[in-house]
């Protein structure tokens, strides 16, 4: 079978015919020679006997692209492939994750992570990030809650930059209280939600008879002392 460059060039110069002379269109080739790449720069990270990108490959992934392991946008891209378990990406994650930001090469994957800031930033993605953020700190099978140590570099990770006063004091609480050990989804999702409607450091409009879970209370409590 000859090779797929020398059909292209059996084509007449001028033909505006979208189909090649194996019967296949022209889009549905160029769709495959990206996945091809994209599969390409998938076993150029991937470790050969798990078939999948594992933690040192991702390291190596950041290396390449001049980003931290621990940098936020490595989580984005981790939701955007959609990644199942913390710390792997496998090939059909890639592929869609990658198709779906129109990437194919490492140079493009890395002008990628800037837009895919903006992408999280919109309020219609942000809630879904951060609440795949908890997700994705799951790492045991029926897990529910995570341990206040990985919670508090999460926060930090994940909402320091909008909301730094309030990071910085609840991290610390969290850090001193001894009530609670794990934190659970309800408590995550509610943290900012806290954060987002709470005028703070006042904390004037929190009324603990609505709906907050008691580890906010505490925490409230815990704040109305240390400023009396």
């Amino acid at each position: 079978m000859p090779p797929r460059a020398s059909k292209r060039k059996s084509a007449p110069p001028n033909s505006s015919s979208v189909t090649s002379s194996d019967g296949r269109s022209v889009s549905s080739k160029a769709k495959i020679k990206g996945l091809e790449k994209i599969d390409r720069l998938f076993n150029t990270y991937a470790n050969s006997s798990l078939g999948m990108i594992d933690p040192e490959g991702i390291e190596a992934l950041c290396s390449d692209l001049g980003v931290d392991y621990t940098d936020v946008r490595i989580l984005m891209l981790a939701w955007k492939l959609k990644a199942e378990k913390q710390g792997y990406f496998t090939q059909d994650e890639w592929q869609t994750g990658l198709k779906a930001l129109g990437v194919d090469s490492l140079s493009k994957l890395k002008k990628a992570l800037s837009d895919l800031e903006k992408e999280v930033e919109k309020p219609s993605n942000y809630e879904d990030f951060y609440t795949y953020a908890f997700r994705y700190c799951l790492t045991e099978e029926k897990q529910k809650s995570v341990d206040i140590e990985s919670i508090c570099e999460l926060l930090n990770l994940v909402l320091g930059v909008q909301f730094r006063p309030q990071i910085d004091s609840l991290i610390e609480y969290l850090k001193v209280q001894n009530d609670y050990k794990v934190i659970n989804s309800d408590q995550w999702i509610n943290f900012l939600r806290f954060c987002k409607e709470i005028s703070f450091p006042d904390l004037e409009n929190y009324d603990a008879t609505q709906a907050w879970p008691l580890i906010l209370d505490n925490y409230v409590e815990w704040m109305r002392e240390k400023h009396s």
